[in-house]
């Protein structure tokens, strides 16, 4: 009998800023920072195939490229294949279908959505019996070691505006987080790589974050993480002119805004980029974290873990 589809919903995730810490054992890899979990993300729907003869089923090593779709596109998202590995799901049998109104490498978290959206979903799916934190530290890893991101995962997982206060998934890694749920809007200019920018020096960058953490941790407010988020890019050098151009115009309009990282994007809490003349994405502030999505829709209604 082949297993049930599933399906889980994933926000995004908007970092601020972040410190980069390596370790030996990616578990134990990763960043401390502040983001924000976000209403738009990605929803992943895992779907058991019938086998070709000859091939493995669930349980058995797997070959380490699964069909992947992005809104029905195929596209190469390698630490989906990576979680399917892991989870010792084969490529035979699991179809993996992601859909999401958010753009890939501008600074949403999309590659942990999908990581994390696959190992809730294959899990469900195929019946194996992983616990929670099992599941997000398949998809932590999966990104640490393929260099797509530090933090994304856990933060997504928590929900809210996460504080990451130690680096790792869990059993290494901790969190905490500001008790707020503004409205948030964004507009987005563009991609930037978040490999090369870990690849690189990051000794100036985590200092940096390391700074901005201890402020936010002084005074935990929306207003303050934003503040911080502007300091840290500027003294991290990543700050891209269109993104600084918006920042500059919704300060003009007596808001405040910040850039994502890492990406060529700006956010905002409250209409600041509406007041300073943009048109961006509106969306809210994601408070329940990743999760599966209820067959039923009735059972969805009202709640805040798959709101959009």
């Amino acid at each position: 009998m082949i297993p049930e589809r599933a399906t889980a919903f994933v926000p995004g995730h908007v970092t601020a800023f972040f410190s980069a810490y390596p370790a030996e054992d990616p578990a134990a890899a990763g960043s401390c920072g502040a983001g924000v979990t976000l209403t738009h993300g990605v929803e992943t729907t895992v779907v058991p195939r019938d086998r070709p003869d000859g091939s493995e089923p669930p349980g058995q090593p797997s070959a380490p490229n699964p069909p992947i779709l992005l809104d029905g596109v195929p596209v190469p998202i390698d630490v989906v294949g990576d979680v399917l590995s892991a989870l010792d799901v084969s490529s035979a049998t699991a179809e993996v279908r992601l859909a999401s109104d958010l753009p890939l490498g501008a600074g949403f978290g999309v590659s942990g959505a999908a990581a994390l959206g696959t190992a809730l979903a294959a899990n469900a799916a195929f019946d194996l019996g992983h616990s929670t934190n099992e599941l997000v530290r398949i998809a932590h890893v999966a990104e640490v070691e393929r260099g797509t991101g530090l933090g994304d995962v856990v933060a997504q997982a928590r929900g809210g505006i996460p504080i990451r206060t130690r680096p790792g998934a869990p059993g290494h890694g901790e969190l905490d987080g500001i008790p707020a749920a503004p409205r948030v809007e964004y507009v987005t200019f563009g991609e930037l790589s978040t490999e090369a920018v870990l690849a690189g020096e990051t000794d100036t960058l985590s200092a940096a974050g390391e700074r901005a953490l201890t402020r936010l941790r002084r005074d935990t407010r929306p207003a303050t993480l934003l503040a911080a988020a502007r300091t840290f890019a500027v003294e991290a050098d990543l700050l891209v002119p269109a993104v600084a151009e918006a920042i500059d115009a919704v300060a003009a309009a007596d808001g405040s805004a910040a850039m994502a990282m890492l990406g060529r994007t700006v956010f905002a809490f409250g209409t600041g980029l509406s007041d300073a003349g943009y048109d961006p994405t509106v969306c809210g502030v994601h408070a329940a974290g990743a999760g599966l999505v209820p067959d039923d829709p009735a059972l969805t209604e009202g709640s805040a873990a798959i709101e959009r």
